[in-house]
């Protein structure tokens, strides 16, 4: 079978549905599931069928608001998955992605999972295992993968012109950009930036070097920002960390030097960066302003450092210009790849190592010390 250009690897994607409607579920109707609903509708032969939302009537507002004519309403995705759809949408807080995944993959559906993949790194070791023996799709949703110049950026790395990578640096940081709601509930959400937006940077450094097994960890979190009244209206019900750094060993002999922030006094936190023994790439992020500076998709400018006939050299890769809706190709590509039989274009079973990551970092702070990270087989 082909596999997406976005992929290291796959699971799941076994036989095709060519020729006939793409029947699809949303579970979860929040402002995420709209994204996916405005998508889903732009694409021949696909029509959503169904949401779910365990708010009463809020199902069906978002039926009625997106103007879905072919779906119905459910308070209990388990109801929806009866009608034999052929995916479904996972846009439920975070906490919910693990057991509507595994619920949808049991009842024989593909699954797209909005990011981050899970809490927890025992929850995503089941998801990819459910997926792996239902030969399901388990795709996760990393948007940015589809940007033609992130995409640049893996190709120049995965050739070898870098030599050795041995040091990758990755992040970001927006000076105000914290969430509300779910996104600050432990019990919710498990994280708070690193697993937002963290889960992006780390995706964008490792599917670079080919995905390589985190071996150990030690990080520090805090939330001076979040429990902070000045800076958040919602501070007394802020549980999770607003800023996080972490130093992680890749096998290969690789660190990786991660940070990330909601809030900060600063105007960034660097670029991404890639030394290499022949060469090293930096990778800047676009825009400007305070939500700004984040990996979750647009590049500013590329430049390779490297030396010719002995002289150090500056030399800036031109970027792709493009027209690319980023967020509607992850779920065009979902559906393309149930229709055409194609294994998930991003993998749940490769995602399994950004979640330990996030794993890692979240025991790390806990304890205050490195931490080792395991990954059970799946």
């Amino acid at each position: 079978m082909a596999q997406s250009s976005t992929s290291n690897g796959a699971s799941g994607g076994s036989g095709g549905s060519a020729g006939k409607t793409i029947k699809i579920g949303i579970i979860g109707s929040g402002g995420i599931a709209k994204a996916h609903a405005r998508a889903y509708k732009t694409i021949p032969d696909v029509e959503v069928v169904a949401v779910a939302d365990v708010v009463p009537g809020k199902a069906q507002k978002f039926v009625d608001e997106l103007e879905l004519t072919s779906a119905r309403a459910f308070e209990d995705h388990k109801q929806a998955l009866e009608l034999g759809l052929d995916g479904v949408s996972v846009c439920t807080p975070n906490v919910a992605h693990h057991r509507t995944s595994i619920d949808a993959l049991e009842a024989g559906t593909h699954v797209l999972t909005e990011k981050p993949m899970a809490v927890t790194l025992d929850q995503a070791m089941e998801m990819a295992r459910v997926a792996k023996r239902t030969g399901k799709i388990l795709t996760i949703g990393f948007q940015p993968r589809y940007d033609p110049n992130m995409q640049m950026v893996k190709q120049m790395v995965q050739s070898g012109e870098l030599g050795k990578v041995y040091y990758v640096e990755t992040g970001g940081g927006r000076r105000r950009g914290m969430p509300g709601g779910t996104f600050i509930r432990k019990d919710l959400a498990g994280a708070g930036a690193l697993a937002d937006i963290g889960c992006y940077s780390l995706d964008m450094a490792l599917n670079a070097i080919g995905y390589p097994r985190p071996l150990t960890v030690s990080a520090y979190a805090s939330n001076h920002f979040g429990s902070n009244p000045r800076y958040h209206k919602e501070a007394d019900r802020f549980e999770v960390e607003d800023f996080g750094c972490a130093l992680v060993r890749l096998e290969g002999d690789v660190a990786l030097n991660f940070k990330l922030s909601w809030a900060m006094h600063m105007d960034t936190l660097g670029a991404t960066m890639f030394l290499g023994t022949d060469a090293g790439l930096k990778v800047t992020p676009a825009g400007s302003g305070p939500w700004s500076g984040v990996w979750d998709g647009g590049v500013g400018s590329v430049t390779l450092y490297h030396d010719i006939r002995g002289h150090h050299t500056e030399s800036p890769i031109p970027i792709r210009q493009h027209q690319l809706r980023i967020f509607d190709e992850k779920v065009k590509d979902f559906a393309a790849a149930i229709r055409e039989g194609r294994p998930a274009p991003i993998p749940g079973e490769q995602i399994v190592r950004n979640q330990a990551v996030i794993d890692g970092i979240l025991r790390s702070v806990e304890q205050q010390r490195e931490v080792e990270i395991h990954i059970p087989e799946i």
